[in-house]
């Protein structure tokens, strides 16, 4: 998902989508542990997007309390 696309979401589905991905990315951890991930890439991918629909948030939040 790309930061504009995570810009339009709404306040309770960012904790959906952030949910979501730290599930996979828990998933990932348990593969990698016994040598079965296919996609190592995606680990950081997943950290980059939790990361990144974190500060959005933050970021949104802030211009409610300004307004």
């Amino acid at each position: 998902m790309k930061p504009s696309e995570m810009r339009n979401l709404k306040a309770d589905d960012f904790a959906r989508e952030i949910d979501a991905r730290k599930k996979e990315l828990m998933e990932l951890r348990f593969q990698a542990a016994t040598g079965n991930l296919a996609q190592p890439h995606r680990v950081t991918q997943l950290r980059r997007e939790v990361a990144q629909l974190n500060t959005i948030r933050g970021e949104l939040s802030k211009q409610g309390e300004q307004a």
